[in-house]
């Protein structure tokens, strides 16, 4: 199967100079725990990924406030992406070594044209690689000994 049957299309975007707490309503209001960064929403050049813990954990939890910081410092930039022709086997793999839940879909001038988040695979892929891959996103690393 390829990636642009799982993917859904055209995902929310927003800009690294929105405001935090504009990115954590539209968040609310689409019911998404991520966000592609894109430089601006014509183009859609995707620059980097926002999700709610990124908000949470360093808006919210070092007491900025949302309304005035924008999310460029808070995003992840350059994220692992796939494209749209690529097998979903090669998205579950890349999602599995990089423990991501949720992965951009771009074309080949790295334009968002789709995201795929776990649900997606769960809903159209094999149970199996599915529960692989949920596995390998979730493991914990290794922290050394105190």
């Amino acid at each position: 199967m390829k990636i642009r049957e799982a993917m859904s299309p055209n995902p929310i975007c927003c800009l690294p100079t929105d405001s935090a707490q504009r990115v954590a309503r539209t968040m609310c209001d689409h019911n998404v725990g991520s966000i592609p960064v894109v430089l601006d929403q014509d183009s859609r050049k995707l620059v980097g990924m926002i999700t709610d813990r990124d908000l949470c954990c360093s808006v919210i939890a070092d007491g900025l406030d949302p309304k005035s910081v924008t999310i460029e410092k808070f995003m992840t930039l350059n994220p692992v992406t796939c494209r749209e022709g690529e097998n979903v086997e090669n998205c579950e793999r890349l999602m599995q070594e990089h423990q991501v839940r949720r992965m951009p879909i771009v074309d080949a001038e790295n334009y968002v044209i789709g995201i795929v988040v776990q649900a997606d695979l769960a809903l159209k892929d094999k149970p199996e690689r599915v529960s692989k891959t949920v596995a390998e996103i979730s493991k914990t690393s290794e922290s050394p000994a105190a």
